[in-house]
């Protein structure tokens, strides 16, 4: 396997366009699994407040002997901390779990557009970010109209919109406003929680390039520039994950894989969800 590549954000960040998450880890098995990751090559890790597991994240972490400059670590700011202080109260708490200095991403985790306190906890970020106590800032399940909001404020454009995307949900809309915008998409959910993994036009792929279904659609998102935190706890499976550097989809392929769009949404909608 080669270097992981990397997208460079809006403020000149270099982030790893491969890396892992933690959705629904229990917080006793996130450090073997994290550290695991660790050991295959990974090095930018995604967590969030609501799961429970920054504190496993940070136990490999600081097990690792890596040189923290060498990592990418983001989490995320849950919808009841949304304001001003509890934002930068979540921040300090979510560092203080991690066991670390400074994030290098920090994302708004849902819009909760009942209150649109994400505006205030968006100014919170910025405070965050014009301190150095954070490398990038981001948002996480934004639709452009909740995006609109943040950039009239005249202040820090978001570096990432981490949003449900795969092939039976491409977000083209949001992905086509960020890229407008300078905003990375980020893709959670990449696999689709392998509702897709038979589709004769993934499968056709994956065997025409003596791949798994899973490399394919994971290449595929790489391809098209997004960046991936396909989750596991199995070793085997972290390593197959990131074995994804030296092959490549045709244009044919990767516009058999684009005709799986659906709306297939598995999560909440972002207009919706308020917590």
């Amino acid at each position: 396997m080669g270097s992981i590549p990397t997208i460079t954000l809006n403020n000149s960040v270099a982030m790893p366009q491969i890396g892992l998450g933690v959705f629904q880890v229990p917080n006793d098995e996130t450090e073997s699994a994290v550290t695991a990751a660790l050991a295959a090559g990974y090095r930018s890790i995604d967590t969030a407040a609501i799961y429970g597991n920054e504190e496993g994240v940070g136990r490999a972490i600081a097990a690792s002997g890596l040189p923290r400059e060498d990592l990418f670590i983001t989490s995320k700011v849950w919808v009841s901390d949304l304001g001003r202080e509890e934002t930068l109260a979540a921040y300090d708490t979510s560092l203080a779990r991690l066991g670390l200095d400074y994030l290098d991403l920090y994302l708004i985790h849902w819009p909760a557009p009942a209150t649109d306190a994400y505006v205030e906890a968006w100014q919170a970020l910025d405070e965050l970010l014009a301190a150095g106590r954070v490398r990038a800032i981001g948002v996480s399940n934004f639709l452009p109209e909740h995006l609109e909001k943040i950039i009239a404020l005249g202040g820090t454009v978001p570096a990432v919109n981490q949003v449900e995307v795969h092939p039976a949900l491409q977000q083209r809309g949001v992905a086509g406003f960020g890229t407008a915008h300078g905003i990375a998409t980020e893709a959670w959910s990449p696999l689709a929680q392998g509702t897709v993994l038979a589709e004769p036009a993934v499968a056709a792929a994956a065997q025409a390039h003596g791949r798994t279904p899973a490399q394919v659609i994971l290449r595929w998102h790489l391809q098209q520039g997004r960046i991936i935190i396909p989750k596991s706890v199995t070793p085997a499976r972290m390593v197959e994950n990131m074995d994804i550097l030296d092959f490549e989809l045709s244009e044919q392929e990767l516009a058999a894989i684009d005709a799986l769009e659906r709306d297939g949404r598995m999560g909440p909608h972002p207009a919706d969800f308020n917590g």
